[in-house]
């Protein structure tokens, strides 16, 4: 099974213990505010108390809803989609748009906690209001462009992209910004807004891409090219399910007066990020052993 989807899977049965819990809590505190138990004389005379019981009633009712939609939601992407196309964008968005949900639930029962109705607070702040949406509505459309590209596959965690004049690996996703990570290192913050309506070239979407690996090897002893493309070969045998190892190839890309420039390159299928991190290590490590063996010979 995908790990990413074993991960998942654990993470969602802990939250279903979770989601338990959270209903015993509710119908107790619905069962001590609501039935003519010996609260009720305290709650008549404690205006305050009474408050904050309905606010927690109201707080712990809108989670378990939030919580019920998110878990059935989930299950149901989790039985349709195959395991090699079990991406995090889904469940990110799930838990980002599960997160903005409770903070306005979180925002409403404050309200009630301080005896205050959200519907006439609203009305009474409607002008103030349009004031803000207009002051906040840069947020706001990155907000939706981020919840638009956590629930596409356009644009995916680990993906090789190119916006702008960036080039780097998606690591991130937040309502805000698109997380970047170059191959030398640097983090780079996309505004999400930018990332929908500039050109975007994504390096991982086709069925296979080239994986390039270059290295410089100096003259230290005789150099056998087809020996060392056999070993390198070799390595990506048992990733024969995701790697096309016929397509790989051996080539010098610049000779040096102590060394030569090598690029070994091999098309895979697109999938899982973690399998192409495993086989760039095997062939490094490949790379590695034949070069320590080929000094000491």
């Amino acid at each position: 099974m995908n790990q990413l989807k074993s991960i998942i899977k654990t993470q969602e049965n802990k939250r279903r213990i979770n989601f338990f819990f959270k209903l015993v809590l509710l119908v107790i505190l619905v069962i001590s505010f609501e039935s003519n138990s010996w609260f009720s004389p305290f709650f008549e005379t404690h205006i305050i108390a009474s408050n904050l019981i309905r606010a927690a009633i109201v707080l712990v009712s809108g989670n378990l809803v939030i919580s019920l939609a998110r878990i059935i939601t989930l299950q149901f992407y989790l039985k349709k989609t195959e395991d090699m196309r079990v991406q995090p964008n889904f469940v990110i968005g799930i838990d980002r748009l599960s997160t903005l949900l409770n903070i306005i639930v979180f925002l409403i029962t404050l309200m009630l906690a301080f005896g205050v109705r959200p519907l006439e607070f609203l009305t009474s702040i409607t002008i103030v209001a349009a004031a803000i949406a207009l002051l906040t509505k840069d947020y706001i459309t990155n907000i939706v462009n981020g919840l638009i590209m956590m629930f596409s596959d356009q644009l995916e965690i680990g993906d090789k992209i190119l916006i702008g004049k960036s080039v780097g690996f998606i690591r991130d996703i937040t309502l805000i910004n698109l997380v970047l990570k170059s191959e030398t290192g640097e983090i780079i913050i996309v505004p999400n807004t930018l990332a929908l309506t500039s050109e975007v070239v994504n390096y991982s979407k086709n069925n296979s891409h080239q994986i390039i690996l270059d290295s410089e090897i100096p003259f230290y002893s005789v150099i056998q090219l087809n020996d060392l493309e056999k070993t390198l070969n070799e390595s990506l045998a048992k990733f024969s399910d995701y790697v096309y190892v016929e397509g790989s190839q051996l080539n010098v890309i610049d000779r040096k007066p102590e060394s030569i420039i090598i690029r070994y390159q091999f098309p895979i299928k697109s999938g899982e990020k973690v399998i192409e991190k495993n086989v760039k290590k095997t062939v490094n490590q490949a790379l590695i052993n034949w070069s320590n063996e080929t000094r000491k010979a």
